[in-house]
């Protein structure tokens, strides 16, 4: 991916219908029934920057930072360590860190969340199964590191170190899914996984934020969900409205 745009923010839309849908645990209307001529249309999106960073070969996630102004956080795909890598809105390197107590398997998202009192939190999602063989996936939870033009030399050879991964391990209550998108509630910090679907609507499961279990948990099921596209569950990112 040799032309890595900031401008991939905008694969990661999910519509506000699709969010209410999510919390009401009602289905979507399915794609057929949704009149086209009637929706709302984006502006056409505009590349802010380029990825400056050599390492990052396959973005696979990007959230924006809730305390630290203009600093966005990446990962790559499956085949890399667990790194995490911070740039700006231009793709410029604000440094690159290790995660200790964790692995990268095949990492799909990322996702941000400040708690109550300020603390700011990295969200990974160890949820990638392309070929429906893995019974238990993980949700990484990094506190935030601070980032700056000051690490911009750090690389995978030798780079920073968080703070050790906290996780949640959890299984699916119905089957194995492939899955590639990771939300965080900012009000109730609940987490939201959506998986991805050819053919049929994606099924959305809600996770506690709770992180000091260290038993493996089952996901609930809270809603199918379809979008207007083919296919219609076909998601590969989304993201919570800051508001809720």
């Amino acid at each position: 991916m040799s032309n890595k745009t900031i401008a991939k923010f905008w694969g990661f839309v999910i519509f506000t219908a699709a969010v209410a849908a999510i919390f009401s645990g009602c289905s979507m209307t399915p794609a057929a029934n949704v009149n086209s001529s009637k929706a709302s249309h984006f502006e056409s999106p505009k590349i802010t920057g380029k990825l400056a960073n050599p390492e990052i070969t396959e973005s696979s996630g990007i959230a924006a930072s809730k305390c630290q102004n203009d600093v966005f956080w990446t990962h790559n795909d499956s085949g890399d360590d667990a790194y995490i890598f911070a740039l700006d809105k231009s793709g410029a390197k604000l440094g690159t860190w290790k995660v200790p107590n964790a692995a990268n398997f095949d990492w799909e998202d990322i996702s941000l969340f400040k708690d109550t009192s300020g603390k700011c939190f990295i969200y990974v999602a160890e949820i990638g199964d392309n070929q429906s063989q893995r019974d238990e996936h993980v949700v990484y939870r990094i506190r935030e590191p601070k980032a700056g033009l000051e690490n911009s030399s750090a690389t995978k050879q030798q780079p920073l170190t968080t703070e050790p991964a906290d996780a949640i391990r959890f299984v699916y209550p119905d089957s194995r899914h492939n899955a590639e998108t990771l939300m965080v509630h900012p009000v109730s910090g609940d987490i939201y996984v959506v998986t991805k679907r050819v053919s049929g609507p994606a099924g959305v499961y809600r996770l506690k934020p709770d992180f000091g279990n260290s038993a493996t948990v089952k996901a609930e099921k809270v809603s199918d969900l379809s979008v207007p596209a083919v296919p219609n569950g076909f998601l590969t990112g989304g993201d919570i409205s800051p508001d809720g």
